[in-house]
Order: C-alpha cells, then sequence, then structure tokens
C-alpha cells in the first residue's frame, strides 16, 4: 500500500524493531513518544507496560498513522475497542540473556553480585537460582543498562543485566551476552521476542501479509494465561508456547516475589480438535495452576472462582 505510515516509539529497539516492519511493507515511519519515553520512574508506579503502547493507539485511533508496531509483551491483555492486532511477524529468539562484566554466567558470579532488572519474573527468577544476589531495579535503554555494567561509579555499578535476547539481536548487541537462560527452566514474558502491528478494526488487510500464523497462535496462547490469571505488570509470571509434530504446547509458571516457590502448569493439544484451541489450552493451564495455589504465591486478581479472562492494565 503507498503511502502506508507507521507509528513507532523512537528508542532504539522500537526503530528497529519497526523499521523490519516498515521495510516489509514499503511503509514510512512516524515517531510518537510516550509517557514512559519521557518518565525515569519505575515501570509499575506508571501504570506498566502499557504506558508504552497508549500513545501510539492513540496516535492511530487519530488517524495520524495508519498502523503501529509494538513488543507484543508489553501490550495489556485487554483488547482497545476500534482496534485490531492485524499481524506477528515471524517470532525472533523468546530466551533471556544475561550480560555480566567479564564474560560471567550467572553461577560463577560472586557472592552479592549487583544484577540489574525491572521485571518482577526476571527478579523472582534470579533469586531463586541465587538467593544472595543484589537485585537493583533498572530503566532505560539497551545501551544505558548494558553501559552500567562494570561501571566505575559504585553508585551505577552492576555485574550484569538482564534482556530479551531477540531486543539484543535487533541491536546488534549479542556481543554484550555471556549466557543464554533456557526457555524450559527460564521461562519468559508472555509473547516476549515476538511484534505485534495493530490497525484500526477494518484496516486488517493492510498489513496481513506478514503476519506468520504459528508465531501469532504461540504469543496469543501465552497471552491468554495472562489474561485468565489476570496477571498485571508486578505479577512474576512467565510462559512459553510451542508447535511440534502439529501439537499446541503451552506452559506457565508463576513465581512468588522472592523466589522461594513457583508453580508449573503444561497442557498440550492438537489446534484442529477444538473450536478455539488457545482458549481451551490457556483454561486448563490456568485452572491448574490456580487450583495449585498460585494466587497465593502472585498478585493475581484472579482466584480459582474467577469467571473468564480478563486485563488489568
Amino acid at each position: 500500500m503507498t503511502g502506508l505510515r507507521i507509528g513507532t516509539r523512537g528508542s532504539a529497539l522500537a526503530l528497529a524493531q519497526a523499521q523490519t516492519v516498515a521495510a516489509k511493507l514499503g511503509a514510512e515511519l512516524v515517531v510518537i513518544q510516550s509517557e514512559g519515553d519521557r518518565s525515569t520512574a519505575s515501570l509499575a508506579s506508571l501504570g506498566g507496560s502499557g504506558v508504552f503502547a497508549a500513545a501510539l493507539r492513540e496516535a492511530l485511533l487519530a488517524g495520524e498513522v495508519d498502523a503501529v508496531v509494538h513488543s507484543y509483551k508489553d501490550l495489556p491483555t485487554a483488547p482497545t475497542p476500534g482496534l485490531a492486532i492485524a499481524a506477528v511477524p515471524k517470532r525472533a529468539d523468546a530466551r533471556d540473556a544475561l550480560c555480566a562484566r567479564d564474560g560471567l554466567t550467572l553461577a560463577n558470579l560472586p557472592a552479592g553480585a549487583r544484577i540489574g532488572t525491572g521485571s518482577p519474573r526476571r527478579r523472582a527468577q534470579l533469586l531463586a537460582r541465587r538467593g544472595d544476589l543484589e537485585i537493583v531495579d533498572v530503566r532505560g535503554n539497551v545501551d544505558t543498562r548494558i553501559g552500567r555494567v562494570g561501571s566505575d561509579d559504585a553508585e551505577r555499578h552492576l555485574d550484569a543485566v538482564v534482556l530479551a535476547a531477540a531486543g539484543l539481536e535487533r541491536l546488534g548487541r549479542l556481543d554484550a551476552v555471556t549466557e543464554h537462560f533456557g526457555i524450559d527452566d527460564w521461562p519468559t514474558a508472555p509473547a516476549q521476542g515476538a511484534l505485534a502491528v495493530e490497525t484500526r478494526a477494518g484496516d486488517e488487510k493492510t498489513v496481513a501479509k506478514i503476519d506468520h500464523t504459528p508465531s501469532r497462535l504461540t504469543a496469543e496462547a501465552e497471552r491468554a494465561v495472562l489474561a485468565l490469571l489476570e496477571a498485571g505488570c508486578a505479577a512474576p509470571v512467565g510462559a512459553h508456547a510451542m508447535i511440534d509434530d502439529g501439537l499446541l504446547f503451552l506452559s506457565a509458571r508463576v513465581y512468588r516475589e522472592d523466589g522461594s516457590e513457583y508453580l508449573t502448569s503444561s497442557h498440550a493439544l492438537y489446534p484442529a480438535d477444538v473450536r478455539d484451541p488457545i482458549a481451551e489450552l490457556a483454561q486448563r493451564v490456568t485452572d491448574e495452576l490456580l487450583a495449585a495455589g498460585a494466587a497465593e504465591l502472585a498478585p493475581l486478581a484472579a482466584s480459582r472462582d474467577a469467571p473468564g479472562p480478563g486485563g488489568t492494565e
């Protein structure tokens, strides 16, 4: 489509992500600034990762752009009236990665090492592995976070940071990675590594050619668990879905905030066997987690008797 305008945040990572979409569609980029980009406050205090999506969606609804590109994991699970996720391009690496000084791995970091992350899930996972660590809440772009690793400034110094492998790859910063965490024992944020291209409802065909069905299916299955649990940005929840030999597998894990305990549920089905495979599979996983006591482990709005899904952001 000639003249297609794609809205994006102005960070280096957002621009890199949006450029891959724009190149496939022959579109131009329009940079839109959000409150999350302007503020240095913690993500949770700003109202969660959805703060990054709000300004893009406002511009889309106002007709200032024709589509917007999000990190799918940053979107609230509740749909926005008048808008639609029109495409999920082929997903990148869903894993988390450690970027540590001196080439160290998590196991080899010294006692009391300072590790930076703004994610409650990553905090819980780090403490589950190494209860002696000092977890430091960090904000800022990828280069800013990596720049604090090994810093001579005592207040800014970090021994390592944990970041999404997909973002590092898109920015050409895989050189900073000293360890990738296996997805099976370190599940990441629902839809991590996936992009979501959003349009106004009815305009989906303008970007539909870049939709990758397996990526959409796995990302949406993971997000469906998040919605059913009614887990906001402060809940330490990880999920991973995959398709293997026609089977859709979905696993989710809920952590206690201090990493001292967690619960996991995994189920699989053949998508062709049920009317709504994403809803069916996510419901099985969620029911099992809640029955096992997940709502007592983490700040979830859902309970065993909660009816149906809903987003909290």
